[in-house]
């Protein structure tokens, strides 16, 4: 069995990443190595928490296995865009890097939940960890924190103590408008920081909106068995995926970027469109699967999509959301019937416990816009209430176990008298909500069918 290896050299970093981890391997990088400009766009990667990832990955060159899984086969390419792959301590590569005027790209996979924004967009600077991160800049702007924003904001300040300019920050995760709410939470977080910081920030560096659609399932260990199989190589941590891939990007590059519409990104100056179809079709599906999928044992979305209950639910929740959508019908149309066989894919094993991870970050994004249409029209229809009422299920223990960033302030919420919990878990989603009778009794009924006691 061999081991994997570069023959050559990597390419020269010239593009940051925060959040090393399976999606951002399967589409981002996966784009730059596929840019006709790769052999000029090195990646240095960092991890979003344990360094295992980053070890694995250092072991083997920056190397490893994407494997592309259809229903009917799977496809093996080895990625060579990760030159410098990072534990999420090494503070000092990081500024590194920033401060290194051939750095022009930073890209981030963080989670809606690492932004750490308040509900209303801002910076949350009551929270622990960042009046944590702004003390530890305010006294040393080299020492390590741990935040992205608070990452973002170091490396920036050790760019402008460097004498340079140019630089692009590229998120990719599932926020609307993302460019711009990742601008004002550095922005607000660098006025705490450093006097004069934010309008270097305004002047040097610009902030690019992004759609990103690739489902990523985490691997298992028949999947790296397979891959050795296949391969003829060990791949401590291989990539699985599936065919479908999209990327549209708006906004301004200040500096350099690879040139991933090689590899299918699209640029547009309306990205808007674009969101609203992948959050509320693809992303409050899987939301609404997650949570009541899960309530009924399933464990993939491949199996919820075996069950006929589910299958209706989806349609319900598709019909609530897809009216309110800008792009032509058919359009719709045609992405429903393709999210239909991604879903259903037989190969991919998504599970439903991850996908459920931080919903209270996720709802408002995915889910709200369209109940909050459907409300103005003056409907409650049942595919737009599901995925709440599903939710208040699982906050009370049903269906897959709770990871969330604000667990400790959701899950009392969520205790007690089932008409009292959904008015409160209501009530921190948006109050306006936990003022309309008819939906907390929309709400509350449907609890109830789905076996809340």
């Amino acid at each position: 069995m061999t081991e994997l290896s570069r023959a050559v050299a990597a390419p020269p970093v010239r593009h940051v990443h925060l959040g090393l981890g399976n999606f951002f391997r399967a589409h981002q990088a996966w784009y730059t190595d596929h840019a006709g400009d790769a052999a000029d766009w090195g990646i240095a990667a960092f991890t979003g928490r344990s360094p295992d990832l980053a070890t694995a990955l250092a072991a083997q060159d920056g190397l490893y296995t994407l494997v592309t899984r259809a229903a009917d086969g799977d496809l093996f390419e080895l990625v060579r865009s990760v030159s410098q792959p990072h534990s999420a301590g090494d503070q000092a590569a990081l500024l590194g890097y920033l401060a290194d005027p051939e750095v022009q790209i930073v890209t981030t996979t963080v989670t809606e939940a690492g932004y750490v924004r308040r509900v209303d967009g801002g910076l949350d600077v009551d929270r622990s960890e960042i009046v944590t991160d702004v003390a530890t800049l305010r006294g040393d702007p080299t020492a390590l924190v741990r935040t992205a924003p608070a990452k973002l904001v170091a490396g920036l300040a050790a760019r402008r103590r460097a004498g340079i300019g140019g630089l692009t920050i590229v998120p990719c995760d599932n926020l609307p408008e993302n460019g711009q709410a990742v601008a004002r939470v550095v922005t607000e977080l660098a006025e705490l920081v450093e006097p004069g910081l934010a309008t270097w920030i305004a002047d040097n560096v610009g902030f690019v909106t992004t759609m990103v659609d690739r489902i990523t399932p985490e691997p298992t260990a028949e999947d790296l068995a397979t891959v050795e199989t296949q391969t003829g190589a060990r791949d401590r941590a291989p990539v699985v995926t599936e065919p479908f891939t999209e990327w549209v990007l708006n906004g301004e590059f200040v500096a350099g970027r690879p040139r991933w519409e090689d590899a299918g990104a699209t640029f547009t100056d309306d990205i808007v469109p674009f969101e609203e179809r992948k959050l509320w079709l693809l992303n409050g599906a899987h939301s609404m699967l997650a949570y009541a999928g899960s309530l009924r044992g399933h464990v993939t979305v491949a199996d919820a999509m075996r069950d006929a209950t589910c299958r209706a639910w989806l349609d319900e929740w598709w019909d609530a959301a897809s009216p309110h959508l800008t792009l032509p019908p058919a359009d719709v149309a045609a992405y429903r019937a393709a999210l239909t066989e991604r879903f259903a894919n037989p190969r991919m094993q998504h599970r439903l416990d991850q996908i459920a991870f931080d919903g209270s970050q996720k709802l408002p994004i995915r889910t709200l816009p369209t109940l909050r249409r459907e409300l103005a029209a003056g409907r409650i229809p049942p595919g737009a209430t599901r995925p709440v009422a599903a939710w208040v299920c699982h906050l009370r223990g049903q269906g897959a176990a709770v990871t969330d960033a604000r667990a400790a302030e959701i899950l009392p919420l969520a205790t007690g008298p089932l008409p009292e919990a959904v008015r409160r878990v209501l009530r921190a989603l948006d109050p306006e909500l936990a003022g309309n009778e008819a939906l907390v009794t929309a709400v509350l009924a449907q609890a109830r069918d789905l076996g809340s006691p």
